[in-house]
């Protein structure tokens, strides 16, 4: 009797999804009619997918679907991206798992089409080459990693404070609130890639009762709300797992005209484990990428056991009309909170400069490298708190502006400093670095005189905001490879000479720069065996307190 009834559940279900849904996200008509499950697209572009109720009965019972089922080639020429596409929304409609078809080699072209990942993904050990030589929307995304939860507007909150610890909203979920002010200019670019600065954001996580989680405090004070949105967070974490992706690089003009063929992940609670992504086919010319991991707009985000590349580094004219390189990424975080990356590495030499850092991050807070291989972090429009642990950093070491605290700890470096704040936003950190149990090789072995903290600030440039240097800074075990030196080495400097025009007290800067105020330093030893000295401008830095144990 009980599989009677259990028939007649599973014929009940077909019966219900007969009918024509529509998801005017993924652009995508599902039916259950009875005729063979086939994947089509009219003149518009639109994806139909008809399912027959036998293989929604099949797909419902065995708790997956393949790339297969919905017609994918996987011979590495047909492009399969409707099939891909496809899958997903009918795996999204039912709360399947999709897997990838062992054996398999996927060809994605150029063809605008984005496929919506709502449930566990198996990519294990399929082969995907997506081709970006004629590509027909570069802004549009291979895979978007998204929430059934739809955001909405919190109209009633008007203003925040810095810290505020509970705002006044009842909320069905804990969310992630995203919030600006477009009156307010932040982040005012200086150098060769100059601009006017960007509307005053931040994001942090609520709980329902508004309660802020202060691991992650509201960094700015919002006199006037422009735009406030609540991003429900979602409870169960979703599963990417396996997946090798090459992608066949563009080569159109190098121009400032990023590419986002690229798994991008707006959902809260997401693992990403045991992916590969390579690049081929670089050449004379070639438009920078985005991230091909792209974390935005979410928090609690892990990427584990995953090997990356770093692009090949092309020139162009920047907003000053000078030649600048442009940056070009395969990991690129915005807007995102609690974002890990576990045992990663890249492909190529992170020591080679011909190719650019690897990551970059804007309005982040809480991220964490540990147990990494990459040429660099980084922190463009600032990061509040940071760690990086048990890794290697190549020759872009760690670039950062922000506040909270920055902690490296069992790390080797081997940037042009220890850690550089970025000048181009002020060479900023309003808080305190923390450098525990580290190496640090001066430009990777070259002949140089380097800096512990690296950066630039003249005082004469408006960012947006008050610029800082850490507070204190405290560094334990920690040695200097500086044995290939310049004859006329001097030895290693705590300081840059951020300001060399600010030689006395005749010096104004326009907007004062709060310089550090205490420096710890325990078991610091250097391979040349010079001693640490302050820094070759000491006038600025007259008044730190250096402390050694």
């Amino acid at each position: 009797m009980k599989y009677v009834f259990l028939l007649f559940f599973l014929v009940s279900s077909v019966i219900v999804a007969q009918g024509q849904t529509k998801s005017p996200l993924e652009n995508v008509v599902i039916t259950s009619k009875k005729k063979k499950t086939q994947v089509s697209t009219n003149e518009n572009g639109e994806l139909y997918v008809n399912v027959s109720p036998k293989d929604v009965l099949k797909f419902k019972t065995v708790g997956l679907v393949r790339y297969s089922d919905f017609g994918a080639k996987g011979d590495g020429k047909t492009d399969d991206i409707d099939a891909i596409a496809a899958t997903h929304a009918f795996a999204n409609q039912h709360g399947l798992l999709v897997k990838a078809d062992d054996g398999y080699t996927y060809y994605i072209g150029g063809k605008e089409r984005t496929a919506f990942i709502r449930t566990d993904t198996d990519f294990g050990t399929a082969v995907f080459i997506i081709d970006d030589t004629e590509v027909q929307n570069r802004n549009a995304s291979i895979f978007v990693v998204s929430s059934s939860l739809s955001p909405f507007k919190l109209e009633a909150i008007a203003s925040l404070k810095r810290n505020e610890e509970k705002i006044d909203v009842s909320l069905p979920s804990a969310c992630l609130i995203s919030v600006s002010d477009s009156n307010v200019r932040r982040y005012i670019r200086f150098g060769l890639n100059q601009n006017d600065g960007s509307k005053q954001t931040d994001i942090f996580v609520v709980d329902k009762n508004g309660k802020v989680d202060m691991d992650a405090p509201i960094i700015w004070d919002f006199n006037q709300i422009t735009d406030i949105t609540a991003l429900p967070i979602d409870e169960k974490t979703l599963n990417i797992t396996g997946g090798r992706f090459t992608t066949i690089a563009n080569k159109v003009e190098s121009k400032y005209t990023y590419y986002s063929r690229n798994i991008a992940i707006r959902r809260s609670n997401v693992l990403v484990e045991g992916l590969e992504h390579r690049v081929t086919g670089e050449g004379e010319q070639g438009a920078p990428y985005g991230g091909f991991i792209n974390i935005s707009d979410c928090a609690y985000v892990t990427v584990k056991n995953t090997l990356l590349t770093g692009h090949k580094t092309y020139r162009t004219i920047g907003s000053a009309g000078k030649p600048v390189s442009m940056g070009t990424y395969d990991i690129s975080v915005n807007r995102a909170l609690n974002v890990s990356f576990v045992n990663c590495k890249q492909t190529n030499d992170i020591n080679d400069r011909t190719y650019w850092g690897i990551m970059s991050s804007n309005y982040s807070k809480n991220l964490l490298y540990d147990t990494c291989i990459f040429s660099r972090f980084d922190a463009h429009m600032g990061v509040a708190n940071a760690t990086i642990r048990n890794s290697t950093l190549g020759h872009m070491g760690i670039n950062a502006i922000g506040s909270g605290t920055l902690t490296v700890e069992n790390t080797t470096i081997y940037g042009r400093s220890l850690i550089n704040l970025r000048a181009d936003y002020g060479s900023t950190w309003q808080g305190e670095f923390v450098i525990r149990n580290c190496i640090f090789v001066p430009a990777g072995g070259s002949p140089t005189s380097a800096s512990l903290i690296g950066g630039s600030y003249s005082g004469q440039h408006d960012f947006g905001y008050t610029c800082y240097m850490p507070e204190r800074i405290t560094i334990e075990n920690l040695h200097i490879d500086d044995s290939n030196h310049p004859k006329d080495y001097q030895g290693i400097t705590i300081f840059a000479n951020f300001n060399p025009q600010m030689e006395d007290d005749s010096y104004q800067e326009q907007f004062p720069y709060v310089r550090t105020k205490e420096v710890l330093l325990k078991n610091v030893t250097t391979a040349s065996g010079k001693d640490l000295t302050l820094s070759d401008n000491p006038f600025m830095f007259k008044d730190v307190k250096v402390t050694t144990d």
